[in-house]
């Protein structure tokens, strides 16, 4: 499964990233908005602005984000900053509540931009990176998304890129994982009123027929919707042999906790907005054997995970998560155009990005100018009310 996977997402994910504007003088954030621990004497601030919920149904991608970054910013600085030219800079994080809306990520664009912000992490989720990508392809600012899997996000965008694994892939990596476990019957619950769910859902699908499978039912619901007993009862009246639930944390907690509560016991798998369910879910019995993609695993006993896992559990009594682990990389991305590059101009970095690769806590990561990741991911399985990476 390890080598299906590895080949599956090498022939299909590519990543690459352009470069910011170089602006003005930086007005510098708050200190409850920046990041500058460790800074290096004499230094110049390199501002970065981040973008993503903090509050409302989403807010634990944002704060994950968030709190990632906050931890490799604090890193590079406290390490002397970054080198370009004859100067050295220090990172400043400036990260602004989008509660996942269009509408307010649009205006923190514009209050980050006013505070010249030269780097973008963001945003965090599809809908308001697709929104805001628009406003920093015409200022020419670096954009990448840390975990906004929509294909729309970087499209026609030569300034945004992407960090984490794309809609389509996702549902096309998860069918081929249903057809290698031997299920030939599938019914799929999916948000209909969500980029992400929907992009993930017809790759899946038709995957699936591709695959010789059979999608017994489609099963469609509406943002903010909290009872699928509609939707659960259809399914179980089929042949289904497995579920696919291409959803947030947050809708597949209830799905699973009412599919118990109808004497379902069909196995459920899902995509990367799974991270993070099991603090959602009152009995984790409901969602053991569950299975989800994640380029990220904080069990991993690799050095640098695992050294990653330890600050975050320091600073934030909290087990990071794969978006935790997103913003903590990007970060580093960022680092590694502005040093190869050896200069802060936007042009410079862009240039740059295609020469690098950055071996991150989310996997090594190559860079084409298409905007997609070159990277792997991981199949993890809920066991014994723990993320487990599936042998």
């Amino acid at each position: 499964m390890k080598k299906f996977l590895a080949g599956a997402m090498a022939l299909v994910m590519m990543f690459s990233f352009a470069a910011c504007s170089s602006g003005g003088d930086v007005e510098q954030p708050s200190d409850s908005e920046s990041n500058t621990e460790g800074s290096a004497e004499g230094s110049d601030t390199f501002l970065i602005g981040g973008i993503g919920p903090l509050t409302g149904g989403a807010a634990s991608y944002g704060n994950s984000v968030k709190q990632g970054a906050e931890i490799a910013i604090a890193e590079i600085n406290e390490a002397g900053g970054i080198k370009a030219g004859d100067e050295v800079y220090t990172f400043a994080l400036d990260f602004q509540d989008d509660e996942s809306s269009e509408d307010k990520a649009i205006t923190a664009y514009n209050s980050l931009m006013d505070k010249g912000m030269k780097a973008m992490i963001g945003t965090v989720t599809s809908a308001p990176c697709i929104a805001v990508k628009e406003l920093s392809k015409q200022d020419n600012i670096l954009q990448i998304t840390p975990s906004g899997s929509a294909i729309e996000c970087i499209t026609d965008a030569p300034n945004v890129f992407r960090l984490c694994f794309t809609d389509p892939l996702q549902g096309i990596t998860m069918a081929d994982f249903v057809k290698e476990q031997g299920f030939t019957k599938v019914a799929v619950i999916f948000n209909n009123s969500d980029d992400y769910s929907t992009g993930m859902k017809n790759a899946f699908v038709e995957q699936v027929k591709t695959n010789g499978g059979e999608v017994v039912t489609e099963e469609a619901f509406n943002e903010g919707d909290v009872d699928f007993s509609t939707q659960l009862t259809k399914i179980k009246s089929t042949d289904a042999e497995i579920i696919f639930c291409p959803v947030y944390y947050e809708a597949a907690a209830y799905i699973t906790q009412q599919a118990k509560e109808l004497g379902m016991n069909l196995p459920f798998i899902g995509g990367d907005g799974w991270d993070g369910i099991l603090a959602q879910v009152t009995d984790p019995a409901t969602i053991e054997g569950a299975v989800f993609l994640s380029p990220f695993l904080a069990t991993d006993e690799a050095e640098e995970v695992a050294g990653f896992v330890a600050k975050y559990q320091e600073k934030y009594s909290a087990t990071p998560d794969q978006f935790a682990a997103d913003g903590y990389d990007t970060v580093y991305v960022i680092k590694a155009a502005i040093e190869k590059a050896n200069s802060v101009e936007s042009e410079d970095m862009i240039a740059a990005m295609t020469e690098i690769t950055v071996d991150g806590i989310t996997g090594s990561m190559s860079f084409t100018e298409d905007g997609e990741p070159d990277k792997s991911a991981k199949f993890v399985v809920i066991k014994d009310g723990q993320y487990t990476a599936m042998e």
